[in-house]
């Protein structure tokens, strides 16, 4: 099966700075491909590689089983591109710059309103139409710029971030949005530091830093290769977190790690998880909590990268300007 993108040995440098340095990635059709890494890892980079608005260093790229060197203006045809930041005139109305789109990529005046108006209903935007672009809410212009970016129906999706900054309940319609698209067969390569939000959408998720992909697969398997299990520990005193994370060192040689006033210990099995709670109970801690599920996206990234997904970093648009 011809993936919709497969990217191999990916290589972009700007001046000393390597943003990609052999990265390599692939969805299938009508899936979501979920690239999760910190600032200045390589992801907005690799997002202007595919989408042709930069070329590579090194390595191949290809979109719809297109070379986006070779093919740019056929691949350009074919794709959507939602960067981080919304690519809306203000002083249009939310309507006047989707036809202003639609009319660019050569609809008629008449097709290019009635796209308008499809995708305003679609959106839930019809009722702003007519407002200026530059007065919506954040969560408007997202949408407004999803809007935009899809005018002509397009079979590969770039999203760079597209819910950065958005409050919880507009970052939950676009994900909505986003899980329509791909069910009417598009496929969708989102860029994202929300741990949850790469669980909540992608069906694959690359984990990439510095400017490889250093872990690779579902969710699920990217879960269950870090340890399967996480035990959860919360004292009621907060002073006990160092001893609890001794206990967790001393009885099943894990090595705990203590965030929001809790240890949270990585447990290979259950019986760990018991033998844990025993040396607690013995040691008189008391527990405000405590719990034994699987682990979450942020301590996945975290055990294979020694760092938070939103730790900070040199972005690429420094890098960039170089």
């Amino acid at each position: 099966m011809q993936h919709a993108i497969e990217v191999r040995g990916l290589v972009k440098t700007f001046g000393a700075v390597r943003a990609l340095d052999g990265a390599d990635l692939t969805a299938p059709p009508g899936t979501v491909l979920g690239v999760l890494g910190p600032n200045g890892a390589g992801k907005t980079t690799a997002v202007r590689v595919l989408s042709t608005l930069t070329r590579s260093d090194g390595g191949s790229a290809r979109v719809l089983g297109l070379d986006v060197a070779e093919h740019a203006g056929e691949v350009r045809s074919r794709i959507g591109l939602t960067g981080q930041y919304a690519g809306l005139d203000p002083d249009l109305t939310g309507e006047q710059n989707l036809v202003l789109l639609a009319r660019l990529l050569g609809a008629s005046r008449a097709k290019a309103k009635a796209r308008a108006a499809e995708l305003l209903e679609r959106f839930e935007l019809t009722e702003a139409a007519t407002r200026a672009a530059g007065k919506y809410s954040g969560g408007m212009r997202r949408r407004l710029d999803l809007a935009a970016s899809i005018v002509r129906r397009p079979e590969v999706l770039f999203l760079d971030e597209p819910t950065t900054g958005l409050d919880p309940a507009s970052r939950s319609r676009l994900w909505e949005l986003v899980r329509e698209l791909v069910a009417e067969g598009t496929t969708v390569l989102l860029t994202t530091q929300y741990l949850e939000e790469a669980d909540h959408l992608a069906d694959s998720i690359a984990v990439i830093d510095s400017g490889r992909v250093i872990a690779s697969g579902t969710p699920g398997e990217l879960k269950q290769a870090v340890g399967g299990l996480v035990l959860r520990l919360e004292p009621v005193r907060t002073e006990a977190l160092p001893q609890l994370r001794d206990l967790a060192d001393w009885t099943i040689g894990a090595r705990a790690e203590i965030e929001e006033g809790r240890a949270v210990v990585p447990v290979g099995h259950a019986g760990e998880a018991t033998a844990v709670m025993a040396r607690v109970t013995q040691a008189g801690i008391d527990l405000a909590s405590f719990g034994v599920d699987e682990p979450t996206l942020d301590e996945v990234f975290l055990n294979l990268t020694g760092h938070r997904a939103e730790a900070a970093g040199e972005t690429e648009r420094e890098a960039a300007a170089l």
